[in-house]
């Protein structure tokens, strides 16, 4: 059974810093682009990162950049999300999804139509 369990969510204080993972099961993720989701109450899901299957490459929303490292390792079928200086706005359940190869050509990394596999979810929440 293909499945993706996210996990280390949680509360913390604004400019903390919490690790998700998101490990995935029944299949491998070698061949798979891998995107972090978010979705806050009353709002869109929106794209927050991703990390392709072939060179790696990243990509970051702009709310994200330079606070929010992806990175994933293959040999224990996980990928990260290190999210540093966290924010009250960063406050969400974070999803992570998994698209075989990558997203259709001409599509967004963070057009969440493209990604076929998702994880239940895990809450942030950035409080003081």
């Amino acid at each position: 059974q293909v499945q993706l369990v996210e996990s280390g969510g949680g509360l913390v204080q604004p400019g903390g810093s919490l690790r998700l993972s998101c490990a995935a099961s029944g299949f491998t993720l070698d061949y798979y682009t891998i995107g972090w989701f978010r979705q806050a109450p009353g709002k869109e899901r929106e794209g927050v990162s991703c990390i392709s299957f072939s060179d790696r490459s990243t990509y970051y929303a702009d709310s994200v950049k330079g606070r929010f490292t992806i990175s994933r390792d293959n040999a224990k079928n996980t990928v990260y999300l290190q999210m540093n200086s966290l924010k009250p706005e960063d406050t969400a359940v974070y999803y992570c999804a998994a698209v075989p190869l990558g997203p259709s050509y001409g599509s967004s990394w963070s057009d969440r139509n493209e990604y076929h596999y998702w994880g239940q979810g895990t809450q942030v929440t950035v409080s003081s």
